[in-house]
């Protein structure tokens, strides 16, 4: 966490863009004296900022550290609430674990955990989730909708839609989404999305939402390196990961608050445009066994509709989801 002055001057820095700021007025904003407004400056300089002094005219920043902590993700961030409560961490087992823990004590919604490294990342099904340091996002966010637990699997759909949208927009690529949250490019799979359900028996009370994103990595290991692969492998270019993280926040929060006021109904549209599931032939495997038909589409609950070879619809779930080549 960061004090609320480092908030304010990141903000002022935000807001002012190319501009210079007066020493002057920086202090009068953050209210405090000159001489703390250069040690903050020299902190941001030993965090890896690149901050420009000039003579008369003030400070300005320049260039941030490719760094996933409160400093670099909330200078430029241009949402209400989501990523302005940040729990940066170098190295946690999971930010899902801890992300849990916060909820349970209080923490507002759009609170968000990240890390440079997870040393036991997992997805869904308690599998490894690969978190190497420095190379992706590992994050999780907090959220508290006022719904009912059953609508809870909507929230999963939502984000998924909110991290298609990021990628297309800082790749130019679309990606594709596999029922209910798999995000692939090219076939193969460079975003895990966990959602987790605090509730009681009528209402929710947090949604914790774990973000995988594969960006800078090169290669994987030997096991899944047949199945997953980065934002860098696909385009040749590295990419500057608060960047991303707040084009996410700030799609994500657009997107809840639409869901909120308005239902799932337009979640589902936007869903149903980066869909790769449906109209394919597909094998479903869960926990009861495994159906074979065609994925008819999603319902407006968000359930998987499933037409088998003998024209039965069955309503699936949870399922791995494999598409049979044609």
């Amino acid at each position: 966490m960061q004090s609320e002055t480092r908030k304010q001057l990141l903000k002022l820095f935000t807001e002012a863009g190319d501009t210079f700021l007066s020493g002057q007025k920086i202090s009068e904003q953050l209210g405090c004296s000159r001489t703390a407004v250069w040690k903050h400056i020299e902190d941001l300089r030993r965090e890896g900022f690149e901050v420009e002094a000039v003579r008369r005219l003030g400070y300005r920043l320049k260039q941030m550290p490719d760094k996933l902590n409160a400093n670099e993700l909330q200078l430029g961030l241009k949402t209400k609430r989501f990523g302005w409560n940040v729990y940066d961490q170098e190295s946690v087992p999971s930010t899902q674990q801890l992300a849990h823990q916060l909820a349970h004590e209080g923490a507002e919604e759009g609170t968000i955990v990240i890390a440079e490294e997870q040393t036991a990342g997992r997805g869904r099904l308690n599998r490894i989730w690969h978190s190497p340091k420095g190379t992706g996002i590992w994050m999780s966010v907090i959220l508290r909708p006022s719904i009912p637990p059953q609508q809870a699997p909507q929230l999963t759909l939502l984000v998924a839609v909110a991290v298609a949208q990021t990628i297309q927009e800082v790749t130019n690529i679309v990606p594709d989404i596999k029922w209910p949250n798999d995000i692939l490019l090219n076939g193969k799979k460079v975003v895990g999305i966990l959602t987790e359900l605090q509730a009681d028996p009528d209402q929710v009370q947090a949604v914790i939402v774990g973000i995988g994103i594969n960006v800078n990595q090169k290669q994987f290991p030997n096991d899944i390196a047949s199945l997953a692969t980065s934002l860098a492998i696909e385009t040749g270019r590295t990419f500057h990961r608060p960047k991303i993280v707040q084009t996410l926040l700030q799609k994500l929060e657009q997107l809840y608050e639409q869901y909120l006021q308005h239902g799932f109904l337009p979640i589902k549209l936007l869903w149903e445009a980066y869909a790769i599931t449906i109209g394919q032939q597909i094998v479903a495997r869960t926990l009861n066994g495994a159906v074979r038909g065609t994925a008819l589409g999603i319902t407006d609950s968000g359930t998987l509709k499933l037409q088998t070879e003998d024209g039965a619809i069955h309503y699936i779930y949870s399922a791995d989801i494999e598409i049979k080549k044609q």
